[in-house]
């Protein structure tokens, strides 16, 4: 009786894996790319490029997430964007990166260095309708400017007179125009800082309140995130986006405002210089999320309850501060009329 040794086994079960089927390898670097890596989405990619080191090599391709920041983020297009991106330490893929998540409230972000700020700072702004694209700029804005650091952070993107049209038909009734602009309406604003070389989303994506102005009868749609202070975490900021909306009864809302602005616990606008340590901060250090529709909103809830909760403790003292006044008045007009008619 003949036996067969190990070996001889280990070798036919061996070709008979290997004669089992192609392995990844063997399909051209093309067809992957052109007709796999190219339908898939950002986080797709990074999760496939861990798979091997040859599917590493072709999902970090630059061209790749080019065209996956473009796709998403159209005002990426942007030659002044596009050259900034280049200097990244990853390109595109750090560009993507900063800017599918949002920055999160992060109760151990370190203190940054209050002494150095960028000189400009880029904005990539998008608003969609139905997650498709009906607005796109790119904003550069002087951070050193004398002007820029002592006044209230506030950028405005758009002319009161150059209008932006949007599909949305303009009606009279609210339930239903407010409700389907928080439903249908989104933005993103991603803020790149040159001389960092990072990105930050500073949008909360889906509105966080959309709301008539009680004066103008405009439309107010919010967007928000909320983050520690880079003085004391326990205090929190708030940059929040502001796109205001008008229209005849009949016709096509348009877009008039969009702007960012930040502020304090004590509803202040922040100045530039610390909106930008603030910034610069968070993006070092600050937690990035995956954007929450219903964490947002919540945020946004608390940051303008703890704001009421702080304006009506203000409130309260000023008002205990009057009536002590008022005692104190009484009582030294009382004792100075027992002194001279004493």
């Amino acid at each position: 009786m003949t036996t067969s040794s190990p070996t001889a086994e280990s070798t036919d079960s061996t070709a008979v894996y290997e004669d089992s089927g192609p392995t990844i390898s063997s399909v051209h670097p093309d067809i992957i790319h052109n007709h796999i890596l190219n339908r898939l989405d950002g986080p797709t990619l990074a999760s496939t490029a861990c798979a091997s080191s040859q599917l590493r090599r072709l999902c970090t391709e630059e061209t790749l997430w080019r065209k996956l920041c473009i796709s998403k983020w159209p005002s990426t297009e942007n030659p002044l964007v596009q050259d900034v991106v280049t200097t990244f330490s990853g390109g595109q893929r750090s560009l993507f990166a900063d800017s599918f998540s949002v920055l999160g409230y992060s109760s151990d972000m370190k203190q940054s260095d209050r002494s150095f700020l960028s000189g400009d700072l880029i904005s990539a702004v998008d608003i969609y309708y139905q997650d498709k694209p009906i607005f796109s700029k790119v904003h550069r804005t002087e951070t050193q400017a004398g002007w820029f650091l002592c006044s209230p952070f506030w950028i405005d993107l758009l002319d009161p007179e150059d209008p932006v049209p949007t599909p949305v038909k303009y009606t009279r009734k609210d339930e239903e125009l407010l409700k389907h602009l928080e439903d249908n309406l989104s933005l993103s604003w991603i803020a790149i800082d040159p001389t960092q070389k990072r990105a930050a989303n500073l949008s909360s994506w889906r509105p966080v309140l959309v709301q008539r102005h009680w004066m103008t009868r405009d439309l107010d749609v919010l967007f928000a995130v909320v983050m520690a202070s880079d003085r004391a975490a326990s205090e929190l900021v708030q940059f929040k986006i502001k796109v205001t909306c008008s229209g005849k009864v009949g016709g096509d809302m348009q877009v008039n405002e969009v702007s960012l602005m930040v502020e304090d616990m004590d509803g202040r606008h922040v100045n530039g210089k610390e909106s930008m340590v603030i910034l610069r901060s968070a993006m070092e250090n600050g937690k990035r999320k995956k954007v929450n529709d219903e964490e947002t909103k919540v945020n946004f809830d608390k940051f303008s309850s703890m704001k009421k909760e702080k304006r009506e403790m203000k409130q309260r003292i000023e008002k205990a501060m009057d009536m002590a006044s008022i005692v104190i008045a009484i009582s030294m007009f009382i004792f100075f009329c027992w002194f001279m008619f004493a």
